[in-house]
C-alpha cells in the first residue's frame, strides 16, 4: 500500500483542491449578498429566481453538464465572445471547470445561507436601523456574526461537493492531463483500466479527506456552540 501511495500521481488531487478553493470563495462572494437579499426582500418573480438557483439540486449531472457545454462551447455567444476577444476557450480548460463548478455547486452555498438570515429575527434590523447602520454594516458585521454556524456548513458542503464531483467536470473538462483531470476522474479511469489498486489508493485518499474535514467542521461547531452557552 506504502508503496502504490509513494508512486501516485497526486496532481488530480492538486487539482480538485485547487477547484474547490476557488469555487468556494468564489460562490461565497456571490451567494453572501444574494442570500441576504432574498432573505429580507418579497418581489414579484422571486419564487422563479430561487428555483433557477435550486435546478442544480434535481437535474441530473449529465444534463446540466450538457447544456453547459453548449452554453459555453466556442459556437455559442459567450463562448464566442471569450474565444474572439481574449483568446479563451470555456470548455476543456480549468477556466470552464470553475464555472461550472460554480453554476453546479451554487445551490449548496445559498440554501444554508439563505436560511440562517430567514431564522434572524426582525428586530435585529430595525435596532440597526435605528442605529444608521449600513447595508454593508449590517450583512457583514451583524448578519454574517449571528449566522455563523450555516456560514460554516454552507462553506463546508459547497467545498466537499465540488471536490467530489464527477458529470459536469467530465463534460466540461474532460480528461487533460494537469489541467481538467480532477481526483474524481482519476478514479474512474483507474476503474476503467481495471487498475484496482491505485483506484483504491484515490478512494481511501478522498475517503481520509472527506471525513477530516466533516470532523473539523463539526469541532468548530461544537466549540463555537460551547462558547455561545
Amino acid at each position: 500500500m506504502f508503496e502504490i501511495l509513494s508512486n501516485l500521481d497526486y496532481t488530480p488531487f492538486v487539482i480538485s483542491l485547487k477547484l474547490s478553493l476557488i469555487a468556494t470563495f468564489v460562490l461565497f462572494c456571490i451567494c453572501v449578498p444574494l442570500a441576504f437579499f432574498m432573505a429580507r426582500k418579497n418581489f414579484r418573480g422571486k419564487s422563479v429566481i430561487e428555483s433557477i438557483i435550486s435546478l442544480p439540486l434535481v437535474l441530473p449531472p449529465s444534463v446540466l453538464g450538457f447544456y453547459l457545454l453548449v452554453f459555453l462551447s466556442p459556437y455559442s455567444v459567450l463562448g464566442e465572445f471569450f474565444d474572439k476577444h481574449f483568446g479563451l476557450r470555456l470548455v476543456f480548460n480549468f477556466g470552464g471547470l470553475v464555472i461550472a463548478s460554480c453554476i453546479y455547486s451554487l445551490p449548496f452555498m445559498f440554501s444554508p445561507l439563505v436560511s440562517g438570515f430567514r431564522s434572524l429575527p426582525r428586530s435585529l434590523f430595525w435596532a440597526c436601523d435605528s442605529l444608521g447602520k449600513g447595508y454593508f454594516s449590517k450583512l457583514f458585521r451583524v448578519a454574517l456574526p449571528a449566522i455563523r454556524h450555516s456560514l460554516l456548513s454552507a462553506l463546508v458542503i459547497c467545498f466537499a461537493h465540488t471536490m467530489g464531483e464527477f458529470g459536469v467536470v467530465l463534460m466540461i473538462g474532460g480528461s487533460v492531463s494537469e489541467q481538467t483531470k480532477v481526483a474524481s476522474i482519476a478514479i474512474y479511469e483507474a476503474t476503467e483500466t481495471l487498475d484496482f489498486a491505485q483506484a483504491h489508493a484515490y478512494s481511501a485518499l478522498m475517503l481520509l479527506f472527506s471525513f477530516a474535514v466533516l470532523l473539523i467542521m463539526h469541532f468548530l461547531g461544537a466549540k463555537g456552540a460551547k462558547i455561545q452557552a
